[in-house]
């Protein structure tokens, strides 16, 4: 009997490892390396005529008026000279990934997966057929390992890491992976991801440990915010976070983030949107935060955002848990949202240090010029960095301080150096958001645990 299927051949990543070893403790600790084939096609047709439809039809009538065929399954023959008998089967699900700079297509497959010197058996992946865009192109990397939980795995698919793999399977001893990533520009190494435990030489100190709050990316609480240790009285309440080695900057709320670039001079993109925005609305915000009001439904009570006390989307991270919350709030971000957010927050710390009115009104329009640019980077000047400001974040109840070497870009050297601020605009709707990103800036000062069998983070200073 012979069998019709469609399949195509397409660009495969493969993912090695360089540097690679494997100790008695049970641990693995693996650098990235890439292997990336070139994409070839094959074509197949398709069956599609009357008389195959016609007769598909008569057979699921028959099925259902057959009592015999019970939960038998049927597949539709054709006849070639009464000498091949053929029909139609289907290979591999369809699969598709969006994030933050781009997305991939393809299809699942399951297959061996070599991390470092540990062969994984029967893992599930995506055979990426289709790269819209230029990440792939200019970045070093072929394909995108996800270390998150499987609530937001595409088709649920179990991540490689998951106990049910790399454990089950005698790999690793420890549902445990950490990263040390190595900010010492003049050294070859990149840093160590280590599967199944941690090296005590990649920190100092404890770690401190927080629970993760929500299954999906690794969330957990934070608190405040400071700037000079000051604070920006934005997570008095407290905060969302996750920690992902997938995001070079380190994001947060535009309100914020705007406040922070202003305290390091960055400079943005000078908006005269937001300085239409504060100039007629400054007086209202200042008169409404005097009276008590409370700040996060300000934007919302004079009709500059959509929602009641949340915050507006200019780009956010999609997963299979958000896809209802997107779909809803997609479109209702207004264009003076943001600014107006943006001044309620640096209006209300400079009522908490005591500033007055006047010098409140007179200088909010300064906070306009440190507006991120469009594609999130703001310059700053390399040789300011010694008068810049650490900022800090709160987690489990610890200070955890980025200096300005620790939280300034420097590309080049010399004359022709260039400085970026490390830190970005993201705005995300509840209830995934307001939300902090602690990416590579955060995580190679503070060598990172991710504790799946306690469901737990954990942040120690790195070595």
């Amino acid at each position: 009997m012979g069998a019709y299927s469609v399949t195509s051949l397409f660009v495969s990543f493969l993912v090695f490892f360089s540097a690679s070893s494997e100790s008695n403790d049970g641990t693995l600790r693996v650098g990235l390396k890439k292997l990336k084939l070139d994409p070839t096609n094959r074509l197949a047709t398709r069956f599609g005529s009357k008389q195959e439809k016609a007769f598909r039809s008569s057979l699921k009538e028959f099925r259902s008026n057959d009592k015999n065929a019970g939960d038998a399954d049927i597949v539709a023959l054709k006849n070639y000279l009464d000498a091949q008998y053929y029909g139609e089967i289907a290979i591999g699900k369809r699969a598709a990934i969006h994030y933050g700079s781009g997305s991939i297509s393809g299809f699942f497959s399951y297959d061996a997966v070599t991390v470092g010197d540990l062969v994984v058996k029967n893992q599930e992946f995506i055979e990426a057929t289709s790269e819209p865009g230029l990440t792939f192109l200019v970045a070093k990397f072929d394909g995108l390992l996800g270390l998150g939980f499987q609530e937001i795995s595409v088709g649920n698919a179990t991540p490689v890491w998951y106990a049910y793999n790399m454990l089950k399977q005698g790999l690793i001893k420890k549902p445990v992976f950490s990263f040390w990533l190595n900010r010492d520009t003049k050294s070859e190494e990149g840093g160590e991801l280590i599967f199944g435990g941690v090296d005590p030489k990649h920190f100092k100190g404890e770690h401190t440990y927080v629970p993760v709050s929500r299954r999906g990316y690794w969330q957990f609480d934070m608190g405040e915010v400071l700037i000079a240790g000051k604070s920006t009285g934005y997570c008095g309440n407290g905060c969302t976070a996750i920690a992902d080695s997938g995001t070079s900057l380190l994001a947060g709320p535009t309100a914020v983030i705007a406040m922070i670039n202003k305290a390091i001079g960055a400079s943005g993109v000078v908006s005269q949107q937001c300085k239409t925005v504060v100039d007629q609305y400054g007086q209202t915000i200042l008169d409404l935060l005097l009276a008590k009001a409370q700040p996060k439904h300000i934007c919302s009570k004079i009709g500059l955002c959509t929602f009641d006390g949340t915050h507006g989307v200019s780009m956010g991270i999609e997963s299979v848990v958000d896809k209802e919350n997107t779909k809803s709030s997609s479109g209702l971000r207004d264009a003076g949202c943001a600014p107006c957010e943006m001044a309620v927050v640096w209006i209300q710390s400079q009522l908490m240090q005591n500033m007055t009115q006047k010098r409140i009104v007179n200088n909010i329009n300064d906070i306009c010029e440190r507006m991120p640019s469009p594609n999130g980077e703001s310059a700053v000047d390399c040789s300011q960095l010694s008068k810049m400001p650490t900022v800090s974040f709160t987690i489990g109840g610890k200070v955890f301080d980025l200096s300005p070497e620790e939280y300034v870009l420097k590309i080049g050297e010399g004359p022709v150096a260039q400085c970026i601020s490390g830190f970005t605009a993201l705005d995300l709707p509840p209830p995934r958001g307001p939300l902090w990103i602690l990416g590579d800036v955060f995580m190679g000062r503070y060598h990172t645990v991710f504790d799946f069998g306690n469901e737990q983070v954990g942040f120690a200073e790195a070595a």
